[in-house]
């Protein structure tokens, strides 16, 4: 007994008729014939008394199998409306991602979702690297977006879009502004702003203005937390301090004049990245999101850095 059996069962015995049935579901008048005694056979019973010409009636047994067959076609009906889900993708996903990212990497992506995929609705959860990856541990974010120089963690996984550039810079009055080369030891001797103190590429900054041993390591790091970025910006523009940032962020601000890129290049990297919980299948809408806006991003940092 099988779905298509059941289907060809319910319209004769509905119309009563095995010629109208086959009409009806476009099927030769032997093909509902041969379904119809298939199904007597595996029942063990007849479903109908032929009559005579091409007449047909239930028999007892057909009669009790009708609410049966028709419960199970409506069963089948619905397992398939819900297993293949909603005709595009709905919904609500939630992507936790640093600052940076939500502002300069992706409201391309966010327009294209928006206009391409309506039903689905994008929640940003700003956060430190350290959060979002605790978050998503959590399972109160569904992805997430990160810079980080580390491209493995404990319990996600990542995928590496691209190297995120960055740069130092300072206001264009400045005493390192005019330097034709600037050091590390350079750096060590003014105020360095720090949007997210001692995380993400901060770490690594503070320990690289620590020093390396025999050169005045374990000295105060001269680290002043600016909030964010764009206060990061604001207060280096003015003077207050060195700011490395990465160079996304940056870039107007250079163009127009109220930055200036400094000529130093920190001695480590950072990678933007996609994290996904590795507990659990990922859905539907997760994995568009991951596809397409993945692709997004990588397209566009290999292009800045063509």
């Amino acid at each position: 007994m099988d779905i298509r059996q059941l289907t060809t069962f319910q319209r004769a015995a509905t119309l009563l008729s095995f010629s109208r049935a086959a009409a009806e579901l476009n099927y030769a008048q032997s093909s509902v014939t041969g379904q119809i005694r298939g199904l007597e056979n595996s029942l063990g019973v007849e479903l109908f008394e032929r009559l005579s010409g091409r007449q047909v009636r239930l028999t007892p047994a057909g009669q009790r199998l009708l609410p049966y067959a028709e419960r199970l076609l409506s069963l089948a009906d619905e397992a398939r409306g819900a297993t293949a889900g909603p005709p595009e993708p709905s919904g609500q996903l939630v992507i936790g991602t640093m600052e940076t990212l939500a502002t300069y990497r992706l409201p391309p992506v966010l327009e294209y979702f928006h206009h391409r995929y309506p039903g689905l609705q994008l929640v940003l959860r700003p956060g430190s690297g350290a959060e979002i990856l605790h978050a998503l541990r959590q399972g109160t974010v569904d992805l997430g977006l990160v810079m980080s120089a580390e491209t493995r963690h404990s319990g996600v996984d990542s995928e590496v879009l691209g190297p995120e550039p960055l740069v130092a810079v300072a206001g264009p009055g400045h005493p390192l502004a005019g330097r034709a080369r600037v050091t590390s030891a350079d750096l060590r001797g003014v105020p360095v702003l720090a949007p997210e103190s001692g995380r993400g590429h901060h770490r690594l900054l503070a320990a690289e203005l620590r020093g390396r041993p025999g050169a005045g390591a374990g000295a105060p790091v001269p680290l002043l937390e600016s909030g964010t970025v764009e206060s990061t910006k604001r207060w280096a523009a003015v003077g207050l301090g060195v700011g490395l940032l990465p160079a996304v962020a940056v870039r107007e601000d250079l163009a127009a004049g109220t930055l200036v890129a400094l000529p130093w290049s920190p001695p480590f990297e950072v990678f933007t990245q996609l994290v996904r919980r590795r507990s659990s299948s990922p859905t539907r809408e997760m994995r568009l999101f991951a596809d397409r806006a993945g692709a997004f991003l990588a397209q566009e940092q290999n292009a800045a850095a063509a």
